[in-house]
């Protein structure tokens, strides 16, 4: 028995760090989030740099979501139109698209495609910075970093990727409409009656709600990621892949409390 503790010892001794260093990146992360938005409501504001990554944000990703919005609410349409097809509904099309859309697709989708783009370049923009000691300058020179770097990132995101989630949902209306009105004949005023009736108060806050959430998600944990590099330009790779691996995994978690929590409360 003395030898299988002495085996053991080690190994629940590793667990137990790493436990420590998980709980310990968590509390950062949750000091830091506090205080990017501390900073908010307290001067100075920089409010140049929120607009120029605004732009960069949310102009930046407008291509992108746009072109993939359309292309979800086509592919949308042929994946139920096939089931509709065989009950002879294929006027519920349109309540099938506008529901998927708007409740879960667009803003889930929207927030993936501007973590794919924009967490990496907020990672490795700070990281670089972090590297080069530009960071250390600033707050050589008096500046906070949290208020200068972080905070005007997370306040564009948080601003502009509802209205990326809007543009997202109507264009892929827009190309859902398209394809039912090609491959099932359907009129407009049908589909996009239907499609506009369907949505109750609980859908449009669900869709206007998430991407809040899903913001402010992306931006900390890049920002995160990028301000705690280590190791060079190693270092500055590995907090760019990080960036988007765990924000990606982290509001898909999120997501599913947050429908679990709204079909709750609006169906209750």
């Amino acid at each position: 028995m003395p030898e299988e503790n002495e085996t053991l010892q080690p190994v629940v001794s590793a667990l137990a760090e790493g436990i420590k260093r998980q709980v310990q990146v968590v509390q950062d992360y949750a000091e830091l989030s506090f205080q990017s938005l501390a900073d908010v409501f307290t001067p100075p504001h920089y409010w140049a740099d929120t607009l120029e990554q605004m732009d960069i944000i949310g102009v930046g990703s407008l291509p992108i979501i746009v072109l993939t919005g359309f292309f979800i609410g086509g592919v949308l349409v042929l994946q139920t139109a096939s089931q509709f097809e065989r009950f002879g509904e294929t006027a519920l099309t349109g309540d099938a698209v506008a529901l998927a859309l708007v409740r879960e697709l667009g803003p889930a989708i929207t927030a993936l495609l501007v973590a794919g783009r924009n967490a990496s370049g907020i990672a490795s923009e700070l990281g670089s910075m972090v590297v080069t000691e530009q960071v250390d300058a600033m707050r050589a020179l008096g500046t906070d970093p949290i208020r200068k770097l972080m905070t005007p990132r997370v306040i564009a995101t948080v601003l502009m990727l509802p209205l990326l989630t809007a543009v997202s949902d109507f264009v892929g209306l827009v190309g859902g409409f398209l394809v039912a009105y090609f491959t099932l004949r359907l009129g407009p005023v049908q589909f996009w009656t239907r499609a506009i009736h369907a949505l109750d108060f609980g859908d449009l806050v669900q869709g206007l709600m998430k991407p809040f959430i899903f913001a402010f998600i992306i931006s900390t944990v890049a920002c995160f990621m990028g301000l705690r590099v280590k190791g060079g330009t190693q270092g500055v790779g590995r907090a760019t892949t990080s960036a988007v691996v765990v924000s990606s995994v982290i509001l898909l978690v999120v997501d599913t409390f947050i429908t679990r929590i709204l079909l709750w409360a609006f169906n209750k």
